[in-house]
């Protein structure tokens, strides 16, 4: 099959973008030295989460264009795909985004967070359905935090025939709650077998990460995973592959249950 090499790096976000950008920029060239061709890191990762560490209105947006910039350059220098959360602004209106960087200096590709609740109903406005990109042969689905709670969000994806999913998450607690923790892994790995797909996924370590930095199979198994609560960089290489009899099962029962009406 075809294989590329992705890679998820997990650290602690701050409201400091230019403290977050030195991470971002120490993760770049640890996955350039294992040929990593996509890089996907948190929700928010680059600014901040805005409800732990301000509001949207001050993200310093001049700030954050020089490091889109940037982003821009290393994508292009290091031949590397970076998939970045981070807050955005459009004609006044705030949203929760992932970014994706690509090396032939294409348009930043852009999903806005839809499943909005609590803080990020007064932080951020709705996104439209999207998220489905090209990465080289490959064809992506990203998804945020929170809407890893909804089977729908993936199932569009499904629909999309995509390789593989990512979910980007800004989920930590103030406490070790290790309950969270098992029961995100659950929703992943859910999410991973009722759509016959891969799942990348990658959190925030601090002060306790409530979810993981992850590789699930299409049978939701778990194939690689990084030690809780401190910064690092998961690689993985991700290959097309046969089904087994017993998955194909799975795919043409979902085939069925998705087919419009």
């Amino acid at each position: 099959g075809v294989m590329m090499k992705i890679g998820a790096y997990q650290f602690a976000a701050t409201g400091n973008i230019m403290k977050n950008m030195e991470a971002i920029r120490r993760a770049v060239s640890l996955a350039a030295e294992e040929s990593v061709r996509l890089l996907a890191f948190p929700e928010c990762s680059l600014t901040g989460y805005p409800i732990r560490d301000d509001r949207s209105s001050s993200v310093d947006f001049q700030t954050l264009n020089a490091c889109f910039s940037e982003l821009q350059n290393m994508s292009a220098r290091y031949g590397m795909y970076l998939l970045v959360g981070s807050v955005t602004k459009s004609n006044g209106i705030y949203h929760n985004s992932a970014l994706l960087f690509s090396p032939d200096g294409s348009e930043i590709a852009l999903y806005n967070k839809r499943a909005l609740w609590g803080w990020d109903i007064n932080n951020f406005s709705e996104g439209i359905p999207g998220g489905i990109w090209a990465v080289d042969e490959f064809k992506i689905g990203v998804r945020i935090c929170y809407e890893v709670r909804f089977p729908e969000y993936f199932r569009e994806l499904y629909r999309e025939k995509v390789d593989f999913m990512i979910v980007m998450f800004n989920d930590i607690s103030e406490t070790d709650d290790i309950e969270r923790y098992g029961l995100i892994s659950a929703h992943l790995q859910t999410r991973a077998v009722e759509n016959v797909c891969m799942v990348l996924s990658v959190n925030d370590v601090s002060p306790y990460q409530t979810a993981p930095t992850a590789v699930i199979d299409n049978s939701g198994k778990v194939i690689a995973k990084l030690p809780r609560d401190t910064e690092g960089l998961l690689t993985y290489d991700y290959q097309t592959a046969e089904m087994p009899y017993f998955v194909q099962g799975r795919k043409i029962i979902s085939d069925k249950l998705t087919r419009q009406p």
